[in-house]
């Protein structure tokens, strides 16, 4: 059954509605004592990353988190501010990330152009950089939902989906090992939210 961490930073009831639209049983973690019995986990989030993690290092479930990911192994999803919390630190503040990834969450340039608007939000579509399980047929016309003013700044080999904003690119989904994040929002992407969650619930 998928675990998601409940850490006081996003809705939690639209992702367990599209896993219950999947067919995929989900339960909701609050404490390090809930989240010691995952099998699989969903780390959600929205908001700013000091905030972020200040509020998961209050739940007391880090150590547990780092366990789950580091040691057993279980597959990890991170979404949007989640994702961003797996990198070792972010522009947005002055905590240290999870540190899963050897990454830095930075904010969209607008020096050089002025015109663009961050926080981006809205559909975009992406390009595969790298097979992988979790994008296992991916659909040519897929787009996600964003709503975001940062982005993780990794390298090219942890990347598996890259989206365009502006002149550049970022990185959509990363990966590594068993650990992967999202930076679109799968629960709000109709039905390629659906087909990315059912990747993640069917093949992990």
């Amino acid at each position: 059954m998928i675990t998601i961490v409940d850490y006081g930073t996003s809705n939690l009831g639209s992702m367990q509605n599209m896993l219950k639209k999947i067919g995929a049983e989900s339960r909701i973690a609050s404490s390090p004592a809930q989240l010691r019995e995952a099998t699989k986990i969903i780390l959600p989030g929205v908001g700013s990353f000091d905030a972020g993690m200040e509020k998961l290092s209050a739940s007391g479930m880090i150590t547990v988190l780092n366990d789950k990911a580091l040691t057993e192994r279980v597959p990890v999803l991170g979404v949007c501010l989640g994702m961003q919390l797996m990198s070792a630190g972010s522009e947005e503040g002055v905590l240290p990330g999870l540190g899963w990834f050897d990454a830095r969450t930075i904010r969209f340039d607008q020096q050089d152009e002025p015109d663009l608007k961050v926080p981006h939000m809205g559909w975009n579509e992406v390009d595969q950089v790298r097979a992988f399980p979790l994008i296992t047929g991916l659909p040519p016309e897929a787009r996600f939902y964003f709503a975001h003013s940062y982005f993780i700044g990794c390298k090219r080999d942890d990347m598996l989906l890259e989206a365009r904003y502006g002149r550049g690119g970022f990185a959509a989904a990363i990966q590594k090992d068993n650990i992967m994040g999202a930076q679109f929002h799968p629960e709000k992407s109709h039905k390629f939210g659906m087909w990315f969650l059912k990747n993640f619930v069917d093949r992990f």
